[in-house]
């Protein structure tokens, strides 16, 4: 049985493997699944960090659910299937919080801070800020200001402008990058 690869295994192996803490069976499960984890937490707002800290999370309840015998594999790539997919859930709940939609509010416009940068540069920056801010349309004004900085979720936005969710986003999303074009010198 090769070392270097999780496919020449079952799926009772792998189990066994978490059981008795097998450090092979877990480096293996880490080489195959991790680099699955990080691409999609990269291609959602996550980053190298976040990816290994939400690996971990999930990894955690895992190798719970196996030694309490709560876990049944039902195919043969069912251990990693959830162990991904543990990951992508854990992921989404984060994008949902309120902890995430604090840190996006706060980094949407970004002020540099440094013990070198003057306060003109700041007020300078807020200006154009304001300035490029005051360019945009009145919905688009409206749809920015309830979402950062009265934190009204999409799904309430889009009810209140009668759009679907997704065009709720697609919105934002436009708006957003209207305002960085203007904000371009």
């Amino acid at each position: 049985m090769p070392k270097d690869s999780l496919n020449h295994l079952s799926q009772q192996e792998l189990i066994s493997g978490i059981r008795d803490n097998d450090r092979r069976i877990m480096t293996l499960l880490y080489q195959d699944i991790f680099p699955k984890v990080r691409s999609y937490l990269l291609q959602n707002n996550g980053d190298e960090d976040q990816a290994k800290d939400i690996f971990q999370e999930a990894f955690l309840v895992v190798w719970q659910q196996v030694k309490s015998g709560d876990f049944q594999p039902q195919n043969s790539t069912a251990l990693q299937g959830f162990l991904y997919q543990i990951s992508k859930n854990k992921w989404l709940d984060f994008l949902r919080s309120s902890r995430f939609k604090k840190e996006q509010s706060l980094s949407v416009f970004p002020i540099e801070r440094s013990d070198k940068q003057e306060t003109g540069d700041q007020e300078e920056r807020l200006t154009l800020l304001e300035k490029a801010f005051s360019q945009l349309g009145e919905n688009c004004q409206e749809l920015l200001r309830k979402f950062y900085f009265e934190k009204i979720s999409l799904p309430e936005l889009a009810q209140n402008f009668g759009w679907t969710a997704q065009t709720a986003k697609n919105n934002k999303y436009r708006c957003m990058e209207t305002l960085r074009k203007i904000m371009k010198p």
